[in-house]
């Protein structure tokens, strides 16, 4: 059996795809969760991200004449399992795995000095690790669009011009009902900070995976009356936490979410509790865009599209799938304008991710403006800055009702750094000159 076979049959006997052994194709690796308690989000991101990159590969030959192939590994949202995804995934392709993006927080937390070692970036798209937008300190790690610090500095401002203005937050009490894991516990420093700015109460209430006992918050909120709730749920959670707002009679539109609890599979299931519910956005939903028409056009008609269930095509999860094809690919295209139209490694690429600049008119380029807004990258910012949308739940659709909002840099900045340094002291890292950079 030659090499090429044996490789082959071991990809197959693993369940990778022998898209991912193909010569002289850009392997991006897929740490999917198709299954288990988060799977409506897994589907929904990994469906429209997989659906963006063939869409490149059908429409435009690949990039710069570079297929793109993919293959995925079930990681059910298991911090474990996305390691051991990383590990088997990480060397494959004729350069490596471009960059890995597990749309779950655990694994960018277990993975960050691996990946500096393996020179592979970790793109976490408005998840993971907020201080790791900085990008001296953290090369190789990409919280892009807006991290988790800076959406919440725009759910405060919004909450605020809900109010009237933000001086009128003084004396107002917040609820922070998170899931108690890293990606619920990461935004508690930004509220805190921010609670002492504007002057209003702040109680934060844990819920254990998967969240949907959750009787014993609900009659500590009552007895609180707080005068909103942000939840910051996961999965079964949201609407399980929209359904006891209902029965203890809290206001929906009170409730404001974060991005991974302001799709249509959270409200849904919550039946009539969800009419008026509010949730933050990296994308809006909507089959409007250019690309997603392209994507109908050139993949559902033709029966290649990756959803079991089409209706879902434009869809809060599935756009932001879009969202990440949308950068992931633009990364490869930066980096092949500096190193050549050929497969790049995780190296290379990650020079691509530090050096995006999506302009409105890049954007409609790319058939996805308003889609996602303009964002910036560079070695001192691997967030971006983007702005952050709100929509609300009819009972029906998502209807946004807010332009964009910014995030307080003039907060967020000095923390990031702050803990960014922190970090690095102890770990024993010498931040990068960004000034040397180019």
């Amino acid at each position: 059996m030659t090499m090429r076979k044996t490789l082959l049959a071991i990809g197959l006997a693993i369940g990778l795809s022998p898209a991912a052994f193909a010569d002289g194709e850009q392997f991006i690796p897929m740490t999917s969760y198709r299954v288990g308690p988060y799977a409506a989000g897994g589907t929904g991101v990994f469906g429209g991200f997989i659906d963006y990159i063939n869409l490149i590969n059908a429409r435009d030959g690949g990039v710069g004449g570079v297929k793109l192939t993919y293959s995925e590994c079930e990681t059910e949202y298991k911090t474990d399992r996305a390691v051991e995804c990383y590990e088997r995934l990480k060397g494959e392709g004729p350069s490596g795995a471009s960059m890995f993006n597990f749309v779950a927080t655990g694994p960018v937390y277990a993975l960050l000095e691996r990946s500096v070692t393996d020179k592979i970036p970790l793109v976490s798209i408005g998840y993971g690790r907020a201080d790791a937008a900085d990008g001296r300190v953290f090369p190789y790690v990409f919280p892009l669009m807006t991290t988790y610090w800076s959406q919440n500095t725009a759910k405060i401002r919004f909450i605020g011009s809900r109010e009237g203005g933000m001086d009128k937050l003084k004396g107002k009490k917040i609820v922070n009902l998170y899931h108690d894991s890293a990606y619920g516990k990461e935004t508690l420093p930004i509220l805190e900070a921010q609670a002492k700015k504007y002057g209003f109460s702040l109680v934060s209430i844990p819920v254990p995976a998967p969240g949907n006992e959750q009787q014993a918050q609900w009659l500590q909120i009552r007895r609180e009356r707080p005068d909103w709730v942000i939840l910051r749920g996961w999965g079964i959670m949201n609407p399980t936490a929209i359904q006891q707002a209902a029965r203890v009679g809290f206001p929906r539109d009170h409730m404001v979410g974060v991005w991974w609890a302001g799709a249509e599979e959270d409200v849904i299931p919550a039946g009539d509790a969800a009419k008026g519910y509010i949730a933050a956005g990296l994308n809006p939903a909507g089959d409007q865009f250019p690309a997603v028409q392209q994507i109908k056009e050139l993949l559902y008609k033709t029966g290649k599209g990756n959803m079991n269930d089409p209706a879902r095509v434009g869809s809060i999860y599935y756009n932001r799938g879009i969202v990440h094809g949308v950068l992931n690919v633009e990364a490869i295209k930066v980096a092949q304008d500096k190193f050549g139209h050929r497969p790049l490694s995780g190296e290379e690429v990650r020079w691509g991710l530090e050096h995006l600049n999506l302009t409105h008119e890049r954007l409609k380029e790319l058939g996805v403006d308003g889609l996602l807004p303009p964002m910036k990258t560079s070695c001192l910012d691997h967030e971006g800055q983007a702005p952050v949308i709100f929509s609300q739940w009819d009972g029906r659709k998502w209807n946004v009702i807010s332009e964009h909002v910014d995030t307080d840099q003039a907060l967020v900045r000095p923390l990031v750094e702050e803990s960014a340094a922190k970090y690095a002291a102890e770990k024993g890292i010498k931040p990068r000159d960004c000034s040397q950079e180019m």
